[in-house]
């Protein structure tokens, strides 16, 4: 293998730790514990599952958890009335919204209600806008794109001057990762399904962000030696040797780019960790905007 593997376990570990330690300083000091408020509407198993694992975190890290509950068949006005009422909550210093909520129920007007000193998924338009704008700062990133600067920064990955290429330009974790990689002055490529020739595109590449929801689609002939490749893709394939018959692989072939690249992320176990990781990163940022 000539890639260096990025272990992303091991690095939000390290989030993790830095986050319990800072939060056992404030509550011993007497300040206001960080406080997560997750919203799941409806009965996905998946989505359950996350906030599940979003609760874990915060108790493991001595953070309190606030989980509420709507029915799939909620209303506009019931979704809505509950995000202002935690907005209203002192106890709670962010608000998570899982998405993807009930097609009936308009996505964009319940998010664009959360406070955005407790908007701890960072998907504000004010947030995302100054994310966009020089000069300005965020008050909180996407965690899952701020996973993945953070993954390369610590793995010494040189970003500025770097040509970088993102495959995918979602809201969630393309067009924020984008933005963070400019902003670190990186000259940054956004490719999607109308971008032509997107092997030779991505080939051009020190830095790859693969979030394109593709089963290993960047083969390891699209990667240029010794470039740093993230992974963000969770694809599940049939698998007859695991018990639930199946496994999960990224967005990159593994097996060939990791004899290519410089740097890669394992899926699982690479950009997954660090996005509950920055998520309490950003919770406890939340609690010290809110009581210093």
């Amino acid at each position: 293998m000539t890639a260096q593997l990025i272990d992303g376990k091991l690095i939000a570990q390290q989030v993790r730790d830095e986050v319990a330690a800072t939060v056992a300083k404030r509550t011993a000091a007497g300040k206001m514990k960080p406080t997560l408020a997750t919203v799941l509407i409806g009965d996905r198993p998946d989505s359950a599952a996350y906030v599940a694992s979003k609760g874990k975190a915060c108790q493991e890290l001595g953070m309190g958890s606030i989980s509420e509950h709507l029915p799939a068949n909620a209303t506009q006005e019931e979704a809505e009335a509950l995000v202002k009422r935690l907005n209203a909550d002192k106890t709670v210093s962010g608000i998570l919204v899982q998405l993807p909520m009930p097609s009936h129920l308009d996505e964009e007007r319940v998010l664009s209600l959360i406070n955005i000193e407790k908007d701890v998924d960072g998907f504000s338009p004010l947030n995302i806008g100054r994310l966009a704008q020089k000069g300005r700062e965020p008050l909180f990133v996407p965690c899952t794109p701020y996973g993945c600067i953070y993954l390369l920064e610590k793995s010494g990955v040189k970003i500025e001057g770097a040509n970088a290429v993102v495959l995918g330009r979602s809201n969630i974790v393309g067009l924020p990762a984008a933005l963070l990689l400019i902003g670190k002055n990186a000259t940054v490529t956004v490719c999607h399904s109308r971008t032509k020739d997107l092997a030779a595109t991505v080939r051009q590449a020190d830095i790859i962000i693969a979030a394109i929801g593709k089963t290993e689609m960047v083969r390891g002939d699209w990667i240029k030696p010794g470039a740093a490749v993230i992974d963000v893709g969770i694809n599940a394939v049939p698998d007859a040797t695991k018990k639930s018959g199946q496994r999960l692989v990224g967005d990159v072939n593994f097996a060939e780019a990791k004899e290519v690249a410089g740097f890669i992320t394992p899926v699982p176990g690479g950009v997954g960790p660090m996005t509950i990781a920055m998520l309490m990163k950003n919770t406890l940022c939340a609690a010290e905007i809110q009581d210093p």
